[in-house]
């Protein structure tokens, strides 16, 4: 679904706040749909690139891998440009990159040369990673201190909108509708082979082509608008020398975090990834409509179910929501993994609403106590999304093996790692 803001140092700026940030916030709120667009542009470019670069299943997910990896390889020199250059210079550099590797996506669908395709995705993603360690402390300090909290709850319901979007454009602009057998395919003449593959690699051109220069136009404008300084600083309520008496690996709670992140978002891009196959095998539903469901659907349910879980979290503990919810999540995948039709497409769309808190929660439970050690271990979780360029090919690798309803075993064990979070592993520490 959407991206995960990365967490920041505490920030501060001198700013008037008498004065009015509203075009800057727009600005930057717009960042957080732009990483949302790209994340859940995946489902889409799974089944299509599969179509028009004649990949198994474990080939294609590779997609989700170089998106995540350049998330995993960038975070630390993101931030280290940043600290030196500034945030802004930061944001532009990102945009850039983005745009760069948006607008590559034209001689890669000409060539139908897929490491191409991965090439322009991590240097796409690549720049997602310098705006998303941006967007936050910008965020925070575009206006008064006491309404921060409020921003950026907004700027975030943006990465819900983007969720939604995505998949419905993909479905509108990139996806052809027409899916052939492997028999309808072996019996083409090679030039009808030929053509048909380039005319599906070619509906990539357009799309790209128009979000690399939507994205160029918002560095111009983030070029010309006069933005706050951001000045980071060290969060004042921590002692400095807490984290200087053992190793940060004595937080058990912190490592069992870290694995739980792991194997969340693992299962969470999992999930998604490989919906349209699924839908297909299952019910028999085109990559079109698919596409739909998984953005009006899917996409609606995790915004809604945001915004829902931080409602109950007033009267239910983090940890035990977060329980409940891997629970359900755990007996909607089995449900869909052993039925058919249009029950089980319906159970894997209900599963984003109940993964909506489970990227917080987790954050917030393995960063309690840990004192001087917060940016650290901040820093270990987020960098532990390296999962979702992971599960995926596993996942592939179990469908071209067996089928895609088979390989929905591994989201499934991926709640079951964050039900034993919710119950057990977010209080390692105690006896700490």
């Amino acid at each position: 679904m959407a991206g995960a803001a990365m967490p920041t140092s505490t920030v501060k700026a001198n700013i008037d706040t008498k004065k009015s940030y509203l075009f800057p916030f727009i600005l930057v709120t717009s960042l957080f749909f732009l990483w949302a667009l790209i994340h859940n542009m995946s489902p889409i470019l799974i089944p299509h690139l599969k179509k028009a670069c004649q990949l198994t299943d474990m080939q294609s997910a590779f997609i989700d891998s170089a998106v995540f990896a350049a998330y995993f390889l960038m975070a630390l020199p993101a931030g280290a440009v940043m600290k030196k250059f500034g945030y802004k210079a930061g944001i532009i550099l990102g945009l850039c990159l983005y745009a760069v590797g948006a607008f590559l996506f034209l001689p890669a669908a000409s060539t139908r040369d897929y490491t191409f395709f991965l090439g322009a995705l991590f240097i796409i993603a690549t720049g997602l990673t310098f705006l998303e360690t941006a967007a936050n402390p910008y965020v925070s300090v575009l206006g008064s201190p006491e309404t921060a909290t409020t921003r950026l709850n907004l700027a975030q319901s943006f990465n819900g909108v983007g969720a939604m979007i995505a998949p419905i454009l993909g479905a509108k602009f990139i996806l052809s509708g027409t899916e052939l057998s492997k028999e309808q395919l072996a019996a083409m003449s090679p030039d009808a082979l030929q053509q048909y593959l380039v005319g599906e690699a070619s509906t990539v051109k357009i799309p790209y082509l128009v979000i690399g220069v939507v994205v160029l136009l918002i560095a111009a404008l983030f070029v010309v608008t006069k933005m706050p300084e951001v000045v980071e600083q060290e969060d004042e309520k921590f002692d400095e020398t807490a984290g200087t008496k053992g190793s940060i690996f004595r937080h058990r709670h912190l490592i069992a975090a870290v694995v739980t992140m792991f194997f969340y978002i693992g299962g969470q891009v999992g999930v998604n990834a490989f919906f349209i196959r699924f839908a297909k095998y299952t019910a028999g539903i085109g990559e079109k409509e698919a596409a739909v469901l998984l953005g009006s659907v899917a996409g609606l349910g995790f915004m809604i179910g945001r915004f829902f879980g931080t409602f109950l979290m007033r009267t239910v503990k983090p940890q035990t929501l977060l329980a409940l919810y891997g629970v359900v999540n755990v007996a909607l995948i089995l449900i869909a993994m052993t039925t058919k039709g249009q029950v089980a497409i319906w159970t894997v769309l209900a599963v984003p609403f109940f993964m909506s808190i489970m990227f917080p929660t987790i954050f917030s439970l393995g960063i309690k106590g840990l004192g001087g050690d917060t940016k650290f271990g901040s820093s270990l979780i987020i960098m532990s999304i390296v999962g979702g360029a992971i599960f995926p090919p596993l996942m592939g690798l179990i469908s071209d093996n067996s089928n895609i309803q088979m390989a929905y075993i591994l989201p499934l064990i991926c709640f079951a790692v964050v039900v034993w979070f919710g119950t057990k592993g977010y209080k390692l520490d105690k006896a700490h």
